[in-house]
């Protein structure tokens, strides 16, 4: 049996690994455009790639992901975190699991991990082809010819997509299995860049550049109103982090720009209650009638978020407790529990991964096999499936990944 996978990337790795191991007999090439694998792996996390996640419960791990959870849930209870941290550790990468349940390997290098799918294919005799750009694939009878750009076409019995989706294109990810899937019959739905930063209306948010908040309540306001909470922040640009990468996840097929902005609201202190805010800074005030309302309001939050509010609500930043009204006070409260941004745009380039993918429908979940051409596997962000920041969308990869391989090498 001929296997071919197209892409090196995680999904396509994994499709490898699983191939090999489930039938040692197979012939299993893996098929590269770029001269070396795992590109986009290993600058993930900031090139520490973030493997997976710490978190257990695969019902848990199952709700990281506004599209494509259902159809996940074979694959991720097939190929779970807990087992994808053993794989590595078995293959020579110590991981470490951090606070936010974000899994790394222990050296904070995204080239260990590659590294250790380079090793288990020199052992295996897996055939990686470098360098190999698909021009197109034709279905005859039982096998699929693959058309190369500058080399020979060559024949396979089963084969594998695992191209990836168009997000940090500089890495090899154009997009190309997309066409190859439609030339096989398969629909791509709508795509969309995910996980991006938000570029705001407002230039004062690059005064506080830098300056974050571990917990904040976020609203957008689209066709419809999104709710995430977690940590975000302030940017040159606007605002990023991980509950902003989640956020334009959730609004990924929202259309805004300059002239159709989208309005979020943000709740800086959603552990007090607005009448919590006004009782603990009346109560300050009252003791330091002659400071400056500034340094009250900086009980509550940085300085420099303190002067910004001020200046905001038209306050003098001089005003001292003993001056400011009522009024001025709810005005000061308000804002800080509902804060509001204008967003005009992504982060151009900034996109982690790629919203939409070929039609979930069309693929048998239990398997990754095509629905439509039989001896077709789909695996990774090719597939409509996409989650949030934390290790799930490499774990999606793993997980269909190996039941991809798996399902293609038998017999």
């Amino acid at each position: 049996m001929r296997i071919a996978i197209i892409g090196g990337g995680a999904a396509g790795m994994m499709s490898a690994v699983a191939a090999n191991e489930n039938n040692p007999q197979a012939e299993v090439f893996l098929i590269e455009r770029n001269d070396s694998l795992g590109k986009k792996v290993i600058i993930s996390g900031g090139g520490r790639c973030n493997v997976t996640t710490g978190i257990e419960e695969i019902k848990l791990v199952l709700e990281k992901y506004p599209r494509g959870a259902k159809f996940l849930n074979s694959a991720i209870h097939n190929f779970p975190p807990r087992a994808v941290q053993d794989w590595f550790e078995e293959h020579g990468v110590p991981l470490k699991c951090e606070e936010d349940l974000r899994v790394f390997p222990a050296s904070n290098k995204g080239t260990d991990v590659v590294r250790a799918f380079e090793t288990f294919f020199a052992k295996h005799q897996t055939k990686v082809l470098f360098k190999h750009i698909v021009k197109s694939i034709e279905k005859e009878n039982n096998s699929f010819i693959i058309n190369f750009k500058d080399q020979k076409s060559l024949s396979f019995d089963k084969v594998i997509l695992a191209l990836g989706g168009q997000a940090y294109r500089q890495t090899g990810s154009a997009g190309d299995g997309y066409s190859l899937a439609e030339i096989l019959g398969h629909q791509i739905t709508e795509l969309a860049p995910s996980l991006s930063s938000l570029t705001t209306k407002e230039t004062w948010p690059h005064k506080l550049s830098g300056l974050s908040f571990l917990e904040t309540n976020f609203k957008a306001f689209g066709q419809k109103k999104y709710q995430f909470s977690g940590p975000f922040v302030f940017t040159h640009w606007g605002i990023s982090g991980p509950a902003i990468f989640a956020l334009s996840s959730l609004l990924a097929f929202e259309n805004f720009d300059q002239k159709r902005p989208l309005k979020i609201q943000l709740d800086l202190l959603p552990e007090k209650t607005f009448e919590q805010i006004l009782a603990e800074l009346k109560n300050f005030m009252d003791q330091n009638l002659k400071k400056s309302f500034k340094y009250a309001l900086s009980k509550l939050v940085p300085l420099s978020l303190a002067t910004i509010a001020l200046e905001q609500n038209k306050i003098a930043l001089e005003k001292n407790n003993g001056e400011l009204s009522k009024q001025e006070l709810r005005k000061v409260a308000t804002w800080l529990k509902s804060l509001s941004l204008t967003i005009i745009d992504r982060r151009p380039g900034h996109e982690f991964v790629t919203a939409g993918g070929v039609e979930l429908k069309e693929v048998n979940s239990s398997t990754m096999e095509s629905k439509i051409c039989p001896g077709l596997y789909f695996a990774g962000e090719i597939l409509n499936i996409d989650g949030y920041t934390g290790g799930f969308n490499l774990q999606a990869s793993w997980a269909t990944g190996y039941l991809a391989g798996v399902s293609a090498s038998k017999t």
